[in-house]
């Protein structure tokens, strides 16, 4: 049951994810959008396409969480595989999705100190070659 789930979630987001989907959807408010007269703009004629879109949302959530689940773990998995394959690379990080608020915030500025050295690096570099081609 869990794998037809799988596969009916991702057939569904593939096929949905479409120009022609989206070609779908805009035909059917076009449609319905022009129905509205011949049904004198009802309350029954609205309730049609808010019942409609309201359930088609509904579902969506799911399936769509379904998939990108799915995909945010593959991908996790490939990074993970990454790391653990760097020599260098700390292990650290190949598990860093469940990290503490505070490891993460020490985590971002360790990266930011090591941007900003790197800039500083780069600026000085770009500062003694523009020095050195004015002789």
């Amino acid at each position: 049951m869990k794998d037809a789930f799988q596969r009916l979630a991702f057939f569904i987001s593939d096929a949905v994810g479409t120009y022609r989907a989206f070609l779908v959807a805009a035909g059917s408010v076009v449609v319905w959008a022009a129905t509205g007269p011949l049904f004198g703009f009802s309350d029954s004629w609205q309730l049609v396409v808010n019942t409609g879109t309201t359930v088609v949302t509904f579902l969506m959530v799911f399936l769509i969480q379904a998939t990108q689940n799915r995909e945010t773990r593959a991908l996790h998995l490939k990074i993970d595989e990454l790391i653990r394959a760097q020599r260098r690379a700390r292990n650290i990080f190949a598990d860093l999705e469940h990290a503490t608020e505070d490891e993460l915030t020490e985590l971002e500025a360790e990266f930011r100190k090591v941007r900003a050295r790197a800039t500083a690096r780069e600026q000085a570099k770009q500062a003694g070659g523009a020095a050195g081609s004015a002789h």
